[in-house]
């Protein structure tokens, strides 16, 4: 079965439930330091690979956090499938898993993975055994002595083999070196395809995310300042290059453009913009790669929030479906 295909059925059986994997209201959590997330409206859609994204600090984990139920919200709302977060129609519908992997050190590939069946009444033992067996990982050798990517290779299976709608997942490749991160990287994209999951995948890899996600949400300072699919965003931008005026000015002609960032050596200029229509030839307009448009948003937090009409809860198209 093809991914659209696992999507697609169970979107048929129960539209209003499976449209949206993840929806936010307004959602916000204050510490005695302060808001690690505030205001925070967004949704992303059923079957994607969305990627989490913002820098330390950003709110990524406290979203996570929430999502899980290790976070209480101090405002707002997080539902999974239509349903708030908490609730038992939400509980075995997601797996979680975290950067610092917690398996059981002593136990042996197999315990691990026959504990995962004792405690999961889903339980896909076929499709936990496939995952480790496919990386060529000893059923009976410890946790304690695996290499990296193997731990990794177990936590993913324990998480596949719960069977969930939606996969939540915490820089899980930041320890791998790059061929592990490649292999694991290949396995994810390959397990949520062949079972239409959705993942939403907290990472720093900008090369990761452009390889695995279609679709963003990008926090900065607590707050969305970007969410939506990638190929609706990304063709909005364009990389602009010329030469200021005397005073070191942009020019003019480009005000009528949204100004992401610019950056200045000399007299010479590059900068990112959200395109409000033709942009002249002569500044040779080129299109950005999705990590040139995730940096510029990053590092600029005053330039404007870019939210896809679809990515927000109440859009006209949630009255005509």
């Amino acid at each position: 079965m093809e991914r659209g295909d696992a999507v697609r059925h169970k979107t048929d059986s129960d539209a209003a439930d499976y449209r949206w994997a993840v929806e936010a209201h307004g959602l916000g959590k204050k510490y005695r330091r302060g808001w690690a997330l505030r205001d925070c409206t967004f949704r992303i859609p059923a079957g994607r690979i969305a990627a989490l994204v913002g820098p330390n600090g950003a709110g990524k984990s406290t979203l996570l956090g929430l999502a899980t139920r290790l976070v209480e919200p101090t405002a707002g709302e997080l539902r999974i499938f239509g349903r708030p977060v908490g609730s038992d129609a939400t509980r075995t519908r997601w797996a979680y898993l975290g950067q610092d992997k917690p398996l059981f050190k002593r136990f042996t590939v197999a315990r691990t993975l026959r504990m995962g069946q004792e405690l999961n009444p889903g339980w896909d033992r076929e499709v936990a055994e496939r995952i480790v067996r496919s990386g060529n990982v000893p059923m009976e050798a410890r946790i304690a002595d695996l290499s990296g990517g193997q731990r990794t290779r177990v936590a993913l299976a324990l998480a596949f083999g719960k069977r969930p709608e939606l996969l939540l997942l915490d820089e899980p490749m930041a320890d791998l070196d790059p061929v592990a991160r490649d292999e694991i990287g290949s396995l994810l994209l390959a397990e949520a395809a062949e079972n239409g999951t959705t993942v939403l995948l907290s990472s720093h890899l900008l090369s990761e995310i452009e390889d695995m996600c279609d679709h963003l949400l990008v926090l900065a300072d607590g707050r969305v300042r970007m969410a939506g699919d990638t190929d609706e965003l990304i063709p909005m931008h364009s990389v602009v290059t010329g030469v200021t005026d005397e005073t070191g000015a942009l020019p003019a002609a480009l005000d009528a453009h949204t100004l992401v960032e610019a950056r200045t050596s000399g007299r010479h200029f590059t900068a990112l913009v959200r395109r409000q229509g033709w942009i002249g030839a002569e500044w040779q307009p080129s299109e950005p790669s999705l990590e040139e448009v995730l940096l510029a948003y990053l590092r600029s937090p005053q330039a404007p929030a870019l939210l896809s009409p679809t990515s927000v809860p109440g859009h006209r198209e949630d009255h005509a479906a």
